[in-house]
């Protein structure tokens, strides 16, 4: 099965309202980020009780980040917006949460940037070869979603003994993953753009063919 999903912005225009059901739920996500910080580095992290709020407006935002992307193609509402508000929403999320609890001292800062370089190089190259094409989310990039997201709440969470030490093994696993499906996605982005580049070479030298031996092509189609 190939990896290269049909990308929604290569159909044919719709009418799609920008007001809608996933739009709305990515601009939710995004104000919540501001609050979530607040509650999250309000006096230095020693308040207990705001840490389980902003541990609730994280939960909250992350079930936004799944549906919203679902609605939109299942129900046809995927709107220009959309694709360029969810995956900065996404990362404001995640970033936010991740250099907060740096900031904190509760995350070391290499763990931090290197979550964050992934990311943000994904993105990067998600949007280089959208032309091309664009790659489906692998089950590793997945699994590393859900491992990535919980070990991010376990750490919001003020936890003591052996849940705090154990949450470092998560966010382990987690990093574990984010690194090696950033490598995959590399892979798979390159590999797009050569076979693609490819098949633009083959195509234009069918055409210069068809034209020196006086064959008429078709561009109607």
């Amino acid at each position: 099965m190939s990896d290269v999903a049909p990308d929604p912005a290569a159909t044919p225009v719709q009418s799609v309202r920008l007001v809608n059901v996933p739009n709305a739920l990515t601009v939710l996500r995004l104000a919540v980020v501001p609050v979530f910080a607040v509650l999250l580095l309000s006096d230095g992290g020693l308040d207990d009780n705001r840490r389980y709020w902003a541990t609730l407006f994280f939960a909250v935002a992350i079930i936004t980040d799944r549906y919203d992307g679902l609605i939109a193609r299942r129900t046809g509402q995927v709107t220009e917006f959309g694709k360029l508000a969810d995956p900065i929403a996404d990362k404001a999320l995640t970033g936010t949460a991740l250099i907060g609890l740096s900031v904190l001292e509760l995350l070391p800062w290499w763990v931090t940037v290197a979550i964050l370089v992934r990311e943000i190089g994904v993105t990067l190259l998600r949007f280089w070869v959208i032309r091309h094409g664009v790659i489906a989310a692998s089950r590793g990039g997945k699994a590393k979603t859900v491992v990535q997201s919980l070990a991010i709440g376990l750490y919001i969470l003020p936890l003591t003994g052996v849940l705090a030490t154990a949450r470092w093994w998560v966010m382990a696993a987690a990093l574990v993953l984010t690194l090696l499906t950033g490598l995959d996605y590399v892979v798979r982005a390159l590999t797009l753009r050569r076979t693609s580049a490819r098949a633009m070479r083959a195509a234009a030298a069918r055409r210069a063919a068809a034209g020196g031996t006086g064959e008429r092509t078709d561009t109607a189609a």
